[in-house]
């Protein structure tokens, strides 16, 4: 009977091993969700601690860093030092190279320097000058329709147009100021101030009166001042001696006035727009003070009369000027160089607006033209690697011979003047970062080069090329703007010595790119990018 149950059994549990069992296949898991109770083996009382402990050292570390970054540190506190021992060697290491910034960060004034930033203590541009003009509203056109979808045919393509170079209309232009109300005239001081009798500027100062001069020179808040709305690409002084009178061209056709201490305009700044396009140079007649010439690259040489009100047409081409320079003591006659490396000379005392002779020099741009201050007929001209000299009496259309060649520039050159005294020097600025000194006196066929200044000259594509100019009371020393920090105006000798550079942290903080001395009085000046102009004078 034993046997037969026995038996039983074991035939029972075979079927039950071998007979496959239903499983529900909505009741199965993922084998994550499987590991679920393995990780509830774990008791609360087990893991507790080791999650109350981690806690612990998370607020220790947050706490020790906050204490280090304020310097309230308590090496001397009990707790203190059981945190300390709790922490692990990383987490001190960290707690140490925060201390050492922050001592860092406290030696060189940083945090003191970024709270004063916050604070707007930073020094801002001179709000003299000019005040930004309102925008002009823009006309609403009526929104474009697609033809497909009024079942319409597509008109033909057209190819587009060249656009025509702007250019204001030919013909005298009224001289109003675009800055005062419609209506306006011009102060009456404006031409009282141009008709003044002219002197001489030249200096009879040593080289050292003349530095002792410099350095009475300085730049106060009511110099600088906002004279044209952009970029400013010329500018000169009037040659009057009772005020100082600026003359600024933009690169936009605008040219500003500003006369200093005025209260017409605004802060005695007056605005014109004559040309369209950027006014490459300016220069007052010495002959006529009340005369402004501005030529631009729309091809247009105008003079602004003050006695006339208005800017005559005096030279019109259809291809873009670069630079002028006065060729008679009388300024009547004028050399006048285009972008394409012709010359043109030009008589203001002949009807129309045409030149009397043209000439090709050079396939590329002319860069610079200027005068010898004594011998009329001879001309520089700043070409493309080189700076020939010629003499205007023998120039043909044509592959005209030069008197004199200065070479020694390995890339462009940005200009060439004569010294303003004698002319028996030239001045030179390379792109290659050399300012070149060379003698003229004697008029080879190679002029010699006597030094060379090596000067930043990288301003990049957002401003203008730096140029050096004589001082026009001097033969022997120019002036030229700077890009190094802080943003200096130097002075320079014959020799390459530097006589003196003008600084003023907070006044002058970008580059002073364009530059300009006055002829009579002991005064300079440098434009910027933004469109002021800062005067250091006595």
């Amino acid at each position: 009977m034993t046997t037969t149950l026995n038996r039983e059994a074991v035939v029972e549990a075979s079927v039950t091993e071998t007979t496959p069992v239903k499983r529900d296949v909505s009741l199965r898991r993922s084998s994550r969700k499987a590991l679920g109770p393995k990780r509830l083996q774990y008791s609360p009382e087990s893991s507790a601690p080791r999650r109350k402990r981690r806690t612990k050292r998370f607020s220790d570390v947050t706490q020790q860093s906050s204490e280090n970054m304020k310097g309230k540190e308590d090496a001397d506190c009990p707790s203190a030092s059981r945190r300390h021992e709790e922490l692990s060697a990383y987490e001190l290491e960290r707690l140490e190279n925060i201390r050492q910034n922050q001592e860092f960060l406290s030696s060189i004034n940083l945090l003191q320097a970024t709270e004063e930033f916050k604070r707007g203590t930073r020094p801002k541009p001179s709000q003299k000058g000019l005040v930004r003009l309102q925008a002009a509203v823009k006309e609403v056109l009526p929104s474009r329709k697609s033809p497909r979808l009024q079942n319409k045919k597509a008109e033909p393509s057209t190819p587009p147009q060249k656009p025509k170079q702007l250019k204001k209309p030919p013909g005298p232009l009224a001289m109003v100021a675009i800055n005062l109300e419609e209506g306006s005239k011009l102060p009456p001081q404006l031409l009282e101030l141009c008709s003044e009798e002219i002197k001489e500027g030249k200096m009879e100062l040593s080289l050292t009166g003349y530095c002792e001069t410099l350095k009475k020179m300085r730049l106060t808040e009511d110099r600088v001042a906002k004279v044209v709305m952009s970029r400013i690409v010329s500018a000169a002084f009037h040659p009057c001696t009772s005020s100082l009178l600026i003359a600024a061209g933009d690169k936009w056709g605008k040219v500003g006035l500003w006369k200093l201490g005025s209260d017409w305009g605004d802060d005695g700044v007056l605005l014109f727009e004559p040309h369209a396009r950027p006014v490459a140079c300016v220069a007052f007649s010495r002959a006529h003070p009340s005369h402004l010439l501005s030529l631009s690259y729309d091809g247009s040489l105008r003079c602004m009369d003050v006695e006339k009100a208005v800017f005559d047409d005096v030279y019109d081409s259809d291809n873009g000027l670069k630079t002028f320079d006065f060729m008679s003591p009388d300024c009547s006659t004028l050399v006048v160089g285009n972008m394409y490396g012709r010359v043109a000379i030009v008589d203001r005392r002949t009807p129309g607006t045409s030149h009397e002779s043209l000439h090709s020099l050079d396939t590329k741009a002319l860069c610079c033209v200027s005068v010898h201050p004594l011998q009329k007929q001879y001309f520089a001209v700043a070409e493309s690697e080189v700076v020939n000299i010629y003499d205007g009496r023998c120039l043909k259309k044509s592959n005209s011979q030069t008197v004199s060649q200065l070479h020694g520039h390995s890339l462009s050159i940005s200009s060439a003047y004569f010294s303003p005294c004698t002319g028996n020097r030239v001045l030179t600025c390379c792109m290659d970062d050399r300012i070149r000194i060379y003698d003229t006196s004697a008029m080879t066929t190679d002029s010699p080069l006597l030094t060379s200044i090596r000067h930043d000259m990288q301003t990049g594509c957002w401003l203008s090329k730096l140029s050096a100019v004589w001082d026009p009371k001097r033969d022997d020393c120019f002036v030229v703007g700077s890009v190094s920090r802080p943003r200096t105006v130097q002075v320079f000798h014959e020799n390459g010595t530097v006589q003196h550079a003008f600084v003023d942290g907070e006044r002058l903080q970008t580059v002073p790119y364009v530059t300009a001395v006055h002829p009579t009085r002991n005064a300079l000046l440098g434009g910027n990018a933004s469109g002021r102009v800062h005067i250091f004078s006595d």
